[in-house]
Formats: C-alpha cells, structure tokens, sequence
C-alpha cells in the first residue's frame, strides 16, 4: 500500500506538489487502512491528505543537509540493479 512513499527530500530538481501529494495519500490510506474513504469520510480523509501534504512542503522547506544533491535518475537505476539482482 506503500508503494508511492517515496524519498522527496534533496532532490534537484525538488519534489513537485504531485509527488507529495501522492505520498501523502499513500500515508493517509495507511493510517486509515482503506484505500478509498466511504463518502461519509470522504472530506475529512481529503482534509488529512491537504494536511499532510502541507506538513511535508513545510518539512522538506525546514530541512538542511551537507549530503550532494541526489539524483532521480541514478536512485532509479539502483533500484533496477537491486531488483534484477534480486529476481534473477
């Protein structure tokens, strides 16, 4: 159910609001363990997702790190390896 939580953080080019904002669906589908609220929790589980969405522009904007810029590309291409590695 996790599959969409991913690393947003010292990246260039930065997070974009899709990215977290998937990522803070996942979570909020996590937390509440369905992946598609009743329409009785329909707004409130919209409101979480806003939230923690926020929370994560807020958090990732706070962040400092003397780490390189890590590269999409290349995290990609690791985990091809690890998967063929791990498959094959």
């Amino acid at each position: 159910m996790c599959r969409n939580i991913r690393r947003l953080f010292n990246y260039e080019p930065p997070a974009t609001d899709e990215e977290v904002h998937d990522a803070a669906l996942q979570f909020v589908r996590k937390i509440s363990g369905s992946t598609k609220p009743s329409k009785r929790n329909e707004v409130v589980f919209e409101q979480a997702v806003t939230r923690v969405a926020a929370a994560v522009h807020e958090l990732i904007a706070a962040m400092e790190t003397d780490q390189p810029v890590r590269s999409r590309e290349a995290d990609a291409e690791k985990a091809r390896q690890r998967s063929a590695a791990r498959f094959s």
